[in-house]
């Protein structure tokens, strides 16, 4: 029987992968610095299926705060620049942390765009870089602590 489920949760996690595009992680070692984003290089992207993209975070015990602020920019071939500031929950009020994973380190896989279409051919940079700050001060956070790795994953939207 448990040789069955072990079967049975190989098929579920295989399957759920089928529409993955692109998936990669960058390691922050010691502290996500608020200088240094993080870099994903995209190239040829299809420019007629639409994409879900996700922003993927690991973090563990040692991230103080229950939400995260990020700064994206979608660099495109033709040098024009999106830039988005986002705000995700990333624990309850209780301070439970609503990723998944069952060590110390979570994973939450954090809405990015939805039903985007890629505009042209050609190379995408995408920068993510953390915009933390601490109640009642001006100045960000200079180096984040807790999160462990960034990721960027592009699915097929259906």
């Amino acid at each position: 029987m448990r040789l069955l489920n072990v079967f049975f949760a190989f098929i579920l996690l295989t399957s759920c992968n089928d529409n993955v595009e692109y998936s990669e992680y960058v390691s922050i070692p010691s502290g996500w610095n608020k200088t240094k984003p993080i870099l994903f290089q995209l190239e040829q992207m299809d420019t007629i299926t639409k994409k879900n993209l996700f922003v993927m975070i690991r973090n563990d015990e040692k991230y103080q705060f229950s939400n995260l602020f990020i700064i994206t920019r979608l660099e495109q071939p033709n040098n024009e620049v999106i830039v988005d500031t986002l705000q995700y929950e990333m624990a309850t009020p209780e301070g439970e942390w609503l990723g998944y994973g069952f060590s110390a380190i979570k994973e939450s896989k954090l809405w990015y765009k939805e039903n985007f279409k890629f505009p042209q051919k050609g190379k995408y940079t995408i920068k993510i870089e953390q915009a933390m700050r601490k109640i009642g001060e001006n100045e960000g956070i200079e180096l984040l602590d807790g999160i462990t790795e960034v990721g960027l994953r592009i699915e097929t939207a259906k």
